[in-house]
């Protein structure tokens, strides 16, 4: 009952901060001139937004059970995404969504399984077995190793790191707030530095529209978000803006392999599930790794 509690602390904290943002935006948003090339896809984005901060804040505030159905539907929706850009066969797909479930599942029923410091030799072992059984029973000599490699390489990025929003407790609600308010930031800081000089250098040709300057941003924006919910370490914050960086730039690579742009097209103004969580997934495995 207590983490109950905590996450219902953690939610009233990030309320205020959540509704501010979204009404200060709302207003931008809808000042902004016609003429603007950009203005339909920003509203677009903020709906989105106005959505899915809600839905967030509200399954995490239920406590653990909230959570877990919080990290299932994430974790098979990403998953079908995933599946379709790294061309996967079905017996792969149903193994990440098994995994989706269940990993989740056993973080809220049996918390001992999946912390971080639970991770060890035994559960790697576990993932690659896993992974490599469809293929290995299959006899597939031909593309066995890449589904083997695709697979792990799933389980680790998706249904993994899912399962912070269980055992994170309230620092699941500091980590999601974050990561959001770092991406506003890094687009408000690529947009304003960016232009010239040092700080319009690319963080890499996957994705030259990431510059040092949108680094500069979200480390600004992750920093503010901590701290307005009593969360801010500065390990923490330093996972947190590792994964806002790396996080994006994981799945630009996964993307251009697949030769597409978006993992999907449902979600107005981001594409796809993973285009949104990309770097929700990496900060939250890496915000387990340093709370261990």
């Amino acid at each position: 009952m207590s983490g109950v509690v905590f996450a219902g602390e953690a939610v009233g904290r990030a309320v205020p901060l959540v509704a501010g943002a979204l009404g200060a935006s709302g207003i931008a948003v809808a000042a902004l001139p016609s003429r603007l090339a950009m203005r339909a896809e920003l509203r677009k984005r903020w709906r989105t937004w106005a959505i899915a901060a809600p839905v967030f804040l509200g399954t995490l505030f239920l406590g653990a059970g909230g959570a877990f159905a919080l990290a299932a539907a994430l974790g098979v929706t990403a998953v079908g995404e995933y599946v379709r850009m790294a061309g996967l066969p079905r017996a792969e797909y149903a193994v990440l969504l098994v995994a989706a479930v269940v990993l989740p599942a056993l973080a809220w029923l049996v918390p001992a399984a999946v912390d971080a410091r639970a991770v060890d030799l035994r559960v790697v072992t576990l993932l690659l077995v896993v992974a490599a059984l469809p293929a290995l029973l299959a006899g597939d000599h031909e593309r066995g190793f890449t589904r083997c490699a695709r697979t792990v390489f799933a389980l680790l990025w998706i249904p993994l790191p899912l399962t912070g929003l269980v055992v994170l407790g309230d620092k699941a609600v500091a980590v999601g707030l974050a990561v959001a308010l770092g991406d506003v930031g890094a687009w408000c800081g690529g947009t304003a530095l960016g232009r010239s000089g040092g700080l319009a250098r690319p963080l890499s040709p996957l994705s030259p529209s990431k510059t040092w300057a949108g680094v500069l941003g979200a480390a600004g924006a992750t920093a503010v978000a901590l701290g307005a919910v009593g969360a801010f370490t500065p390990v923490l914050w330093a996972a947190v803006l590792i994964g806002c960086v790396l996080g994006d730039l994981l799945e630009s690579m996964v993307k251009r392999e697949a030769g597409v742009k978006d993992a999907g097209s449902w979600l107005p103004g981001f594409g796809g599930l993973l285009d949104r969580i990309d770097s929700l997934l990496l900060a939250l495995l890496l915000a387990m790794v340093v709370t261990a």
